[in-house]
């Protein structure tokens, strides 16, 4: 009668088996960690800008609003950064000595934009429309958090897929009427998720989740 044996590389098989069954697990709890981290997502990406600018001072202090800077917010895809001469507006007169503005002084004299370093950077396979937010009611601070208290701006979301599709599939709690939106420290005098849901079906916002809705 003949017995089956096993090959010799069999006994290799168990040791193999054991080995990956620990590879694998940790390979994918180091992809999960590694591209939710801070440091892939550039979450607290606060860069040095060119002119030196406290959002915590114009916007929280003195009380400009943020169309003032922005102004296409409402009706284009991109916020816009403000020309030097929206600056000089005010700086005309108000600190005009301080040589802390001198860079902008100088764009303004020369016609040369200020470089300011981009901190809210989506791939070139995103597209995000900024006015298709704005006027549904979700806040600037939904996504940029409370820059009226910003000394120096930085990225405080991830920004990421999984973030922005939590949104879409939950917006109720980033909705407010139209009038606050700009108001970074406004909130609701009732609960934030009735007061949502209300203008959620008052306004018939259903934001899509398919995949060319945001890569096109």
């Amino acid at each position: 009668m003949n017995h089956f044996v096993f090959p010799k590389w069999s006994n290799f098989a168990a040791p193999a088996l054991v080995i990956i069954a620990l590879i694998v697990p940790g390979y994918a709890l180091s992809v999960v960690y590694y591209g939710g981290s801070p440091r892939t997502t550039d979450v607290g990406y606060e860069p040095a800008q060119p002119v030196e600018y406290s959002h915590a001072l114009h916007v929280g202090k003195l009380g400009i609003d943020c169309r003032y800077c922005h102004t296409t917010v409402e009706s284009s895809a991109q916020a816009s950064i403000p020309p030097t001469q929206t600056c000089m507006n005010c700086h005309k007169q108000i600190r005009a000595e301080s040589r802390k503005l001198l860079p902008m002084k100088q764009s303004h004299a020369t016609g040369m934009p200020i470089e300011w370093i981009r901190v809210h950077d989506l791939p070139d396979y995103v597209y995000f429309n900024h006015s298709a937010h704005v006027t549904r009611g979700v806040s600037c601070v939904s996504c940029h958090g409370r820059v009226d208290k910003m000394q120096v701006v930085y990225q405080k979301e991830t920004l990421s897929m999984a973030w922005c599709l939590d949104c879409h599939r939950r917006p109720e709690k980033h909705l407010r009427e139209q009038e606050f939106v700009t108001q970074l420290d406004w909130t609701p005098g009732e609960d934030p998720l009735t007061y949502g849901l209300r203008i959620r079906e008052r306004n018939n916002i259903n934001p899509s989740t398919d995949c060319s809705t945001c890569h096109r």
